[in-house]
């Protein structure tokens, strides 16, 4: 009697038979396929639609500020009361203008004593005649000794005396010198007593009076306003249009004001990270200060450079980032593929034996376009947010592997 089997053992090898005929039959190409090579060609690759010609849109307003081009907090270097302010908020001052005084008594006389001390010139004087008459004793000394009526010594001696007057005098004149640089000196503490203006413009704010003590905190605050200076935030995506030298259209939110021209002077290089704008300074023309700083402004400016462009050209920046047409599989390929991997439609029975067709390899992706590649335009600001590539769009998926049997 033979050997009771296993439960379960029986349908082992059919299934062995099925996955076996499964693979093979998974590598064969059919005989239409090879019959018709036209078939087996993969199709053209599709062309993108060429771009619509982008139309140049009006300005668009931007808001901005009018600001004073310079403004100075005058205060004083050296600690003192307050004598006299002489002017007030609103009044028109010009660079180097006494604006006002601190009490300086015991300057004012020390500056008088240097003053005296540095025009006494009789010592220099005095010095000055000793070195004449001592250089006469040398000379009649030389005379006598020529007559030998006196010794040597008697002229050494004489021309001894001729070289301390002389270095008396040097002594003089540098004492002299010295006393007219504590005049200097002594006439500049002074002045540290005079508050001048900085600029010509116009006193904004008046922070103390006559009386009080000045130490650390300033006295006027002086602004010029001939030119004001505009601030204007532009996003980045329009950054290039605007370059220094430039004329944009300024409308102040003033009523009755009209419009008027402002110069680019300075376009910011680093870009403002958690804004995405950067900065814009202009130069707006005010001679006869008619219009005041402070007030809110709209600023035209030109039309992208997106918009702007002609039909078909696109930014160098967009175009690295153009996906890649990928070739679709081949006819013979898709059914080169298990029925367990092909498409519910593609379920059919299995072709006939032949050889495979490998399939073709995906194009090679553009150095621009991988993952983790952020290109920049050239020339462009410092600060702009990029964020690498996790998954190109058209990006084949790997090939299935055939299961082993």
């Amino acid at each position: 009697m033979p050997p009771a089997r296993p439960t379960g053992a029986a349908p082992r090898q059919p299934l062995r038979a099925a996955l076996l005929a499964l693979a093979l039959a998974g590598t064969a190409v059919p005989a239409s396929a090879q019959a018709s090579p036209s078939a087996a060609a993969p199709p053209a690759a599709a062309q993108p639609a060429p771009r619509p010609a982008a139309r140049a849109t009006a300005p668009r307003p931007a808001g901005c500020l009018i600001e004073p081009d310079q403004v100075a907090d005058v205060g004083s270097p050296v600690t003192g009361v307050l004598e006299h302010i002489g002017v007030d908020r609103g009044d028109a001052v010009t660079a180097g203008q006494t604006l006002a005084v601190l009490r300086g008594e015991v300057e004012r006389a020390q500056a008088g004593v240097a003053e005296a001390r540095a025009r006494v010139d009789a010592d220099v004087r005095a010095a000055a005649a000793s070195l004449a008459l001592a250089q006469q004793k040398v000379v009649r000394a030389r005379q006598l000794l020529a007559q030998q009526f006196v010794s040597q010594q008697a002229l050494d001696q004489a021309q001894a005396e001729a070289d301390v007057a002389a270095e008396r005098l040097a002594q003089a004149r540098s004492q002299q010198a010295i006393s007219q640089r504590e005049r200097d000196a002594a006439l500049a503490q002074l002045g540290q007593r005079t508050l001048r203006s900085p600029l010509s413009g116009i006193v904004v704010e008046r922070y103390a009076h006559p009386g009080e003590r000045v130490e650390d905190r300033p006295v006027l605050r002086v602004a010029r306003i001939d030119p004001l200076r505009v601030e204007l935030m532009v996003p980045v995506a329009q950054y290039g249009l605007l370059r220094p030298g430039d004329r944009v259209a300024i409308r102040p939110e003033l009523p009755g004001n009209p419009v008027l021209s402002a110069t680019v002077r300075l376009v910011d290089k680093v870009v403002d990270p958690a804004s995405n704008t950067y900065r814009v300074r202009l130069a707006l023309p005010n001679p006869d200060q008619r219009l005041p700083a402070g007030l809110r402004c709209r600023a035209d400016l030109p039309p992208s450079a997106a918009a702007a462009a002609p039909a078909g050209v696109q930014p160098a920046a967009a175009s690295a980032f153009q996906p890649t047409t990928q070739p679709a599989l081949q006819p013979a390929a898709r059914r080169a593929l298990p029925p367990a991997i092909q498409p519910a439609t593609q379920r059919t029975a299995p072709p006939a034996a032949g050889p495979a067709t490998p399939i073709p390899a995906p194009a090679a992706m553009p150095q621009s376009a991988q993952p983790g590649a952020t290109p920049v335009p050239p020339g462009g600001p410092a600060g702009l947010r990029m964020s690498p590539l996790l998954r190109l769009p058209g990006a084949r998926p790997a090939t299935p592997q055939v299961p082993q049997v």
